[in-house]
């Protein structure tokens, strides 16, 4: 799964990668968890060009009845997301880009759970693959959340953890959010495990990061691997 990630600048290269002029108001964050705003892009209802906005991380499905489901959303799996009752009309109609950082996945180690952060060696920002939905409550409240795919973790992963979130390259980011898009299995394609490993770098970082109450450029700094 991936259960925390951090996008700590909405501007200058992020902006560019995603053709944006600006972005949703958000501080830098360095320990995004569950429940909480996230930064996306998708194709706007009118218009049709791309739009940023901020979304609440954990997916409600337009059909149901409680907004609590979200919290058991923060996923879906590449393998089964066109299936799930969860999440199938979302991936046909709904698919949205998060701009990412860096991602962490823990590793269970000698005194606990180690938290380890992945990122690209320059430091460039990268597209995350996600779902979004439009919830309405019977109150009026209206919701609107995300979830983000993971499929099987590529070599240089799979040693901290068997999952990671799927990356889409730019090249693909119109075919991934263009609602008409083409037929289900060419957007599935798309959903597979970063193929570029040299680009990428895993960091064992402070067990800090197990808590979403810290949040901090610390959260991303290398410590020595021991």
């Amino acid at each position: 799964m991936c259960g925390r990630f951090n996008v700590h600048d909405l501007s200058g290269a992020l902006l560019w990668l995603f053709g944006m002029s600006e972005g949703p108001p958000q501080p830098p964050r360095y320990n995004i968890a569950p429940s909480q705003p996230v930064a996306a892009v998708r194709i706007a209802s009118q218009g049709g060009g791309r739009e940023a906005l901020l979304l609440r991380w954990g997916l409600v499905p337009f059909w149901a009845k409680d907004a609590a489901i979200g919290a058991r959303m923060i996923n879906a799996r590449a393998e089964t997301v066109a299936e799930k009752p969860s999440f199938r009309a979302a991936f046909r109609q709904r698919r949205c880009l998060v701009p990412a950082h860096g991602y962490y996945e823990w590793r269970r180690e000698q005194g606990g759970k180690q938290p380890y952060h992945i990122h690209m060696k320059g430091g460039e920002p990268f597209a995350l693959a996600g779902l979004w939905e439009h919830w309405e409550g019977a109150d009026g409240e209206v919701i609107e959340s995300c979830a983000l795919i993971t499929t099987e973790a590529n070599a240089l992963t799979r040693a901290v953890h068997h999952r990671m979130p799927v990356i889409i390259d730019p090249a693909d980011f119109d075919a991934w959010l263009d609602p008409a898009g083409k037929g289900g299995d060419a957007r599935k394609a798309l959903l597979r495990p970063y193929a570029a490993e040299e680009r990428m770098v895993v960091d064992k970082v402070s067990t800090e990061v197990n808590s979403p109450r810290n949040d901090h450029p610390g959260c991303i700094e290398p410590v020595a691997r021991g």
